[in-house]
């Protein structure tokens, strides 16, 4: 079975909601349809921002009639709505999309791993499920990020594994995003991984990129990697040690 993860750095129904490109083409890459009249069950995940109700609501009214919903909150476990008699691993595996919200990448890694999330959703990503998320959402399925979870922006070599290297969202969209992440993998404390403007997501199949498609027609990726590293550098920096290589970019509009 094909593992397919969309990593985006930023956009989506929380940052775009009047823009649905991104979740669109997220919901085209759930070929299992398995809600009522066809459309793909989507859960979302809000454990970054500590289950927000809010952002909850607002998941609910962006994918009203194009998906059949539900939330995973493990800030309130008691009250997930359809959890059969506590049963985390066969709600997860019953889902076509896992969805993960933004914020804290460390506090979400840490209450995953608690319940045993970790293990189950990479489980449900080799029986199918379509993992997706951005921001911390994005993060978390690499083997290392950077994060503001601690304040200032700092490494994270903490995350799941299923995607290699390491990543970087909001590259375009926060002033210190970019250097920041320039040098963390310029001085080989993150190693090479992938940097994603706001309204840009990257699609991973069996842990390899297979495309990269955005909101924004200006919206770009970027390999960012060591000069020494077997790749094609396309763009080099005055550091001498480090590159961005820019991924090709598919406009949705």
């Amino acid at each position: 079975m094909t593992t397919t993860i969309m990593a985006m750095g930023g956009g989506g129904f929380s940052m775009e909601p009047d823009n649905p490109l991104l979740d669109d083409h997220l919901l085209s890459l759930a070929t299992r349809r398995r809600g009522a009249g066809g459309l793909p069950r989507v859960c979302f995940v809000p454990t970054a921002s500590g289950d927000s109700v809010d952002y909850q609501d607002r998941f609910r009214e962006a994918f009203a009639g194009r998906a059949e919903t539900s939330t995973l909150q493990l800030f309130r476990y008691d009250e997930i709505p359809g959890l059969p008699a506590g049963d985390l691993r066969s709600f997860v595996l019953s889902q076509d999309v896992v969805y993960v919200g933004g914020g804290s990448t460390a506090n979400l890694l840490a209450l995953w791993r608690l319940h045993g999330l970790d293990t189950i959703l990479r489980e449900a990503a080799e029986d199918g499920v379509v993992l997706a998320g951005i921001s911390a959402g994005m993060n978390c399925w690499f083997e290392a990020s950077v994060t503001d979870s601690f304040g200032p922006l700092a490494p994270l070599p903490d995350g799941l594994g299923l995607l290699p290297g390491s990543s970087c969202p909001h590259y375009d969209g926060e002033t210190d995003r970019r250097p920041t992440y320039l040098d963390l993998v310029g001085t080989r404390r993150l190693p090479s991984g992938y940097a994603a403007d706001d309204g840009c997501a990257l699609v991973f199949r069996d842990g390899a990129l297979a495309e990269a498609v955005s909101s924004r027609p200006e919206a770009r990726a970027y390999r960012v990697h060591l000069s020494g590293d077997a790749l094609d550098v396309e763009d080099a920096l005055e550091a001498p040690d480090v590159a961005e290589s820019p991924v090709e970019v598919r406009y949705l509009g």
